[in-house]
């Protein structure tokens, strides 16, 4: 009788089949003797394969694609629409990057530069603060909760401009020193004028820390704003003109 004729005849239920195949599993290895070698394949096993065997990893294999990046200026590379640091220093050199579901590491040749968590690809940034330069690392305490908070407190409209700058830098940091040299020239300019040069700001898409710091030199706050609306295209070495082309 076969071994699948046995199963068969024994089956009432799951439970006993499960064991009639345990049992049969146990009487091919460990009872029937194979001839060409004299012995059962748990004897066989026991002498060749145990001695060799080596523990099992600490930690289950994980699937890991490799990838060449380039760093960009603002020493972070993207993966996926997420923006991770390394160190500064190794701004537009071109690195490999090991990434799985769980964890993102750069390598530069042979050396480990950064490591991260993995982040979501939603155009954000991952930043080690020791990754920074030491003029950028002088703003990490600078979030933009504290940002918008300053700014809120100035005036609504200083408030917008922030967010405008925020928004439109593609890496946070460079946005932040932005804003704290702007919220910074409250004390020198005032709340009043600076509220006020942040809605011409925001008139002119001027988002920078030296068109604002310009505007409030320059007293252009405090040109009414009939007068601005009525005001000359501005001139500039930049912009050419129809004649130029004549």
């Amino acid at each position: 009788m076969s071994l699948s004729s046995q199963v068969r005849c024994r089956a009432a239920s799951l439970a006993d089949l499960n064991k009639a195949i345990a049992d049969l599993i146990t009487r091919l290895n460990d009872k029937r003797v194979i001839r060409q070698y004299g012995k059962t394949r748990r004897a066989l096993f026991d002498e060749l394969d145990a001695p060799n065997l080596k523990p099992l990893p600490a930690e289950p294999w994980v699937h890991a694609e490799w990838r060449r990046c380039r760093v960009g200026i603002d020493y972070h590379i993207e993966l996926n629409r997420h923006f991770y640091s390394v160190p500064y220093r190794f701004a537009r050199s071109e690195v490999e990057v090991r990434y799985t579901i769980r964890t993102v590491e750069i390598f530069l040749g042979r050396d480990r530069i950064a490591a991260h968590v993995r982040g979501s690809s939603n155009g954000r940034h991952t930043t080690v603060a020791v990754h920074m330069p030491p003029n950028h690392q002088r703003y990490r305490e600078w979030t933009p909760a504290k940002i918008r908070s300053e700014a809120k407190r100035i005036g609504p409209m200083l408030r917008v401009l922030v967010d405008r700058i925020i928004e439109k830098r593609a890496h946070p940091e460079q946005g932040y020193r932005a804003c704290v040299g702007i919220i910074g020239l409250e004390r020198r300019f005032g709340a009043d004028r600076l509220q006020a040069a942040a809605q011409r700001a925001l008139e002119f898409q001027v988002l920078n820390y030296p068109g604002i710091k310009s505007i409030l030199e320059k007293e252009l706050d405090r040109v009414p704003r009939s007068e601005r609306l009525e005001q000359e295209p501005i001139q500039h070495s930049n912009i050419r003109g129809s004649g130029y082309y004549h």
